[in-house]
């Protein structure tokens, strides 16, 4: 698929596929809905020793680096195992051009963010020490066979509806699901009530929270 290379509002970049129309974040600002979606309303949600992050999907890489810049930030005596799926893998131009370390204040993230980038697929780097990334190239439907400890949490960052309605579809949130612990949280931007629906469907808590930036709400779910 074609990609282009915009600047959001923010300042940040995403990536914009021209046959769906659709970005990879929102227009309004890239960084600050990953850092209020999924930092803000997810990582710093959990309080558990070991936290086990479930990505769907790894895209741009820009939910890693935000997740490992809040943990640098904190007294690291917790670890993190991140797991990120991704089908199409972005470009190194493309990686280039996002230069997303720009935006913060820590000069490590610059060696981080090319790190996330350049480790191998299939395999568990550690990124930073207590941080470790897996990324896995595949189809998110193979998430049934993939082998995963318990994830307590889950970044659930698919394309929107409008392109990809399967993928906010009962079968792949009961994949999800099985693949979480019970007081699991699920955080995403989404708020559709169909979504909300399954989510209930699969025993989930589900509690609606304000939106990041250009976006009235957005979903966080706990498995119970």
């Amino acid at each position: 698929m074609e990609r282009e290379i915009r600047i959001t509002n923010d300042g940040s970049k995403t990536l914009f596929i021209n046959e769906l129309n659709e970005n990879y974040h929102s227009h309004h600002g890239a960084l600050q809905e990953a850092e209020h979606v999924f930092i803000k309303n997810g990582l710093n949600l959990i309080n558990d020793y070991e936290i086990n992050i479930l990505e769907l999907g790894f895209g741009t890489g820009l939910n890693v680096l935000v997740t490992i810049n809040e943990y640098l930030k904190t007294d690291k005596n917790h670890t993190i195992n991140y797991f990120t799926l991704e089908k199409y893998p972005i470009n190194e131009s493309e990686i280039e051009n996002l230069a997303y370390f720009d935006h913060f204040d820590n000069p490590e993230l610059k060696n981080i963010y090319q790190k996330i980038h350049q480790t191998d697929w299939e395999t568990s780097v550690e990124i930073v020490k207590g941080f470790s990334l897996k990324k896995i190239q595949c189809d998110f439907f193979d998430l049934k066979n993939i082998d995963l400890p318990k994830i307590n949490l889950v970044y659930y960052d698919c394309f929107g509806a409008r392109v990809q309605p399967d993928l906010w579809e009962k079968p792949l949130f009961e994949m999800v699901s099985d693949k979480m612990s019970v007081n699991g949280l699920l955080t995403t931007y989404s708020s559709k009530g169909s979504v909300r629906r399954v989510l209930k469907e699969l025993n989930f808590q589900v509690e609606k929270k304000q939106g990041p930036p250009g976006k009235r709400e957005m979903i966080n779910a706990i498995k119970l």
